[in-house]
């Protein structure tokens, strides 16, 4: 298959057409060999050395995501998580970067604490407000900032060109976590970030079935090949049965974010005006502050993670969770099937997150049914 004469949906649902030669299989084989065979006189002509940098169950899966985003390599990692702290972990102590205050919280946690003490200069800020990034630029000294967007649980939309067109005037690279907009919705290299970001286990995988983390280059640079270097140093490497299940899940990639994102703007149209919802924040939705930015780097939709604001506070936001019977009560995103927290339970102390806040992903069910369950849930929640 040639990408170049393909739409992205017929690349990931063919997965770029792969097909084993020797046996017409159209469906790679799981490859499990950690370590490979040397040529008689001593050299590695196939590439590989050892698996934890160099098993080909990373290929195909590497090879679709590099071109669902526009970059020049990608690369597999256990997690997320993994994946995130490469990309800091390629930076030198010393070196001063820049996150938003909303973000993913188990990375702002890491940042805030072994990244700081790891000697890395990390410095929290409104990454929405382009004044804001300009302000805290360090020409020079600045390395690194990261973007989330939409970013995790209020969906703050940053703007990535003019982030980029700030952070490369200071001599600093961007990284883009596009965990929730995924491939479908926003390349974020095609708006000149140099790293972009997936927690694979979301909506790539997209069948609560796995742990992965993946990032894609814009360019296969040095600082590429530090990250490539911390991950075969590290060890935070997918395992081959995961990098199957990834390739798998990205194939229905395309039909399952435009089902969540197509029923997320539904169910945040019918609760932005509930009379027992304070609040929908959900970047679809004119009246959010992000609403115009999204709309300009975003195609097809918003996503499918929103977050709904209880009447009642606390109290009235984890008694609609637990009177839910159609949602279910889990920590995660971006699976088939639709999930609820309450995400300052979650977080704990120092949370961005408001105490009435419900953050929902939705999944591939009937948008009907889940705004029913919803609005029972609601109304027992408040009797």
């Amino acid at each position: 298959m040639n990408p170049k004469n393909v739409k992205p949906e017929s690349i990931a649902a063919q997965a770029l057409g792969w097909i084993d030669e020797k046996t017409r299989a159209i469906t790679p084989p799981i490859h499990v060999s950690s370590t490979y065979l040397r040529d008689p006189d001593n050299q590695y002509r196939s590439g590989r050395v050892y698996a934890r940098a160099d098993n080909p169950a990373f290929d195909q899966a590497e090879a679709v995501l590099k071109e669902l985003e526009h970059g020049a390599a990608a690369a597999l990692f256990a997690s997320g998580m993994a994946a995130a702290t490469a990309v800091f972990q390629a930076l030198a102590p010393g070196d001063h970067v820049l996150a938003p205050k909303v973000m993913y919280w188990s990375l702002r946690n890491w940042l805030m604490n072994f990244a700081t003490h790891w000697g890395l200069q990390v410095e929290l800020i409104d990454m929405a407000d382009p004044a804001a990034v300009k302000a805290a630029l360090r020409p020079g000294k600045t390395r690194l900032v990261w973007i989330e967007t939409p970013a995790n649980p209020l969906w703050t939309i940053t703007d990535v060109a003019a982030t980029v067109a700030l952070a490369h005037a200071a001599g600093a690279k961007v990284a883009v976590d596009s965990t929730v907009a995924s491939p479908v919705l926003s390349q974020p290299l095609t708006l000149g970030a140099d790293i972009v970001m997936h927690a694979a286990t979301k909506y790539l995988g997209g069948h609560s079935d796995l742990i992965a983390g993946a990032l894609v280059a814009r360019e296969d640079d040095d600082f590429w090949k530090r990250i490539k270097l911390v991950r075969a140093q590290l060890g935070g490497t997918l395992g081959s049965f995961e990098s199957w299940l990834l390739l798998r899940g990205m194939r229905t990639l395309y039909l399952r974010v435009r089902q969540a994102s197509t029923s997320a703007q539904r169910f945040a149209e019918h609760f932005e005006k509930h009379p027992l919802v304070a609040a929908v924040l959900y970047p679809g939705l004119p009246t959010s502050p992000g609403h115009a930015i999204a709309a300009k780097q975003m195609s097809g939709g918003f996503g499918g993670m929103l977050s709904l604001r209880a009447k009642g506070g606390e109290a009235a936001a984890i008694a609609t969770a637990a009177n839910t019977e159609l949602w279910k009560r889990a920590t995660s995103l971006g699976g088939t099937e639709s999930l609820i927290e309450h995400r300052a339970s979650v977080e704990g102390a120092g949370t961005p997150a408001p105490a009435d806040l419900l953050r929902l992903s939705l999944g591939i069910e009937d948008a009907g049914d889940l705004i029913a369950d919803m609005e029972q849930a609601l109304a027992r929640a408040h009797r």
